[in-house]
């Protein structure tokens, strides 16, 4: 646990960090404890969609475009392009599975006929339901780990992992 203490390494409590905020020196190998904990959460966190995921010959790819068409429908591939910061070959590959799957429709935008829109379709919704209840259920169990009060905490240090400019933007894919 994260007992150790190092005078050079210090961490505001504070999501804001101001005058006001309470200190406490957290050391090096305190925090390489975190980094590694983090690797093993990440792969169990993902772990119950890979098994879903395998049933239908998809990998993570799949499932992070999946994900950030569910959470945001209608949203244009130039988006989703800055959202997951793959190429567009990348992309392409991996719509064109979905869509040939039926999981995803691309539609026409309204405005821009050349916009193309993605949607998912009722057998997508169903995919990103059943990849999204495991994940949902781990960070629960998690937070009532780590005490009721510990998700405002949890979120903001996941915010603070971000990049200070990408912040803002985050948050607002995050909550749509």
């Amino acid at each position: 646990m994260i007992a150790n203490t190092d005078p050079e390494m210090t961490f505001a409590m504070d999501a804001q960090a101001d005058e006001n905020s309470v200190e406490r020196k957290v050391s090096r190998d305190a925090v390489i404890e975190l980094i590694e904990l983090l690797y093993f959460g990440y792969r169990d966190f993902t772990s119950d969609p890979d098994v879903l995921l395998l049933d239908f010959g998809f990998g993570r790819a799949h499932h992070r475009v999946v994900h950030f068409v569910g959470r945001n429908p209608g949203i244009s591939v130039a988006e989703l392009l800055d959202i997951l910061r793959i190429t567009k070959q990348s992309l392409a590959r991996v719509l064109k599975e979905l869509v040939e799957r039926g999981i995803i429709e691309q539609r026409s935008g309204n405005a821009d006929r050349r916009r193309r829109l993605l949607h998912l379709t009722a057998d997508g919704v169903s995919l990103h339901d059943r990849l999204m209840q495991p994940q949902i259920e781990r960070v629960q169990a998690a937070i009532r780990h780590a005490g009721g009060d510990a998700a405002p905490v949890f979120q903001q240090i996941l915010y603070g992992l971000i990049d200070e400019d990408e912040r803002d933007r985050v948050e607002k894919v995050v909550s749509p």
